[in-house]
């Protein structure tokens, strides 16, 4: 199942990476494991390409958030982004959390994210989201009339 969605989320961010000349769009990524989400996403931070937030990113694809430059992100009306805490499966099958990955995670994102993460409880198993206009105060509206959202 991890490797179905990683696979799933790797498909999404190469399939917006044809589709928008320049730019990576995130449109339904579920997450998956920290470690490749940081990798890929350096990648994208060492390429220079946009990354727009048209929809669903939650988990681990929010780390796009504390790895990408600030000024290379924008976010679109459908932009919706999911945290929690970090966990992995315990002996039995069920998730625990993971105290290590959830503070290494929370330390990634930008003071403003970690602030309103902060405001809201922290990271718990419990998942909550950012989109709307809490999200546009934090990051950039993407430009509808730009070539990258027509196609």
């Amino acid at each position: 199942m991890k490797g179905l969605t990683a696979l799933f989320a790797t498909t999404i961010l190469l399939a917006g990476t044809g589709a928008s000349e320049g730019a990576i769009r995130i449109a339904a990524d579920p997450g998956g494991r920290i470690g490749a989400y940081v990798d890929r996403y350096q990648g994208v931070r060492s390429s220079g390409e946009m990354v727009i937030i048209d929809g669903y990113c939650a988990s681990a694809c929010t780390i796009v958030l504390g790895t990408i430059a600030h000024d290379k992100i924008c976010v679109t009306s459908r932009a919706r982004l999911g945290f929690h805490a970090a966990w992995d499966f315990g002996s039995n099958g069920r998730k625990i959390t993971n105290p290590e990955a959830t503070q290494t995670l929370y330390s990634m994102y930008p003071f403003e994210v970690r602030h309103w993460i902060d405001q809201r409880g922290g990271l718990t198993p419990h998942v909550i989201f950012l989109s709307g206009r809490e999200l546009t105060a934090m990051y950039r509206p993407c430009d509808l009339d730009s070539q990258a959202y027509s196609r």
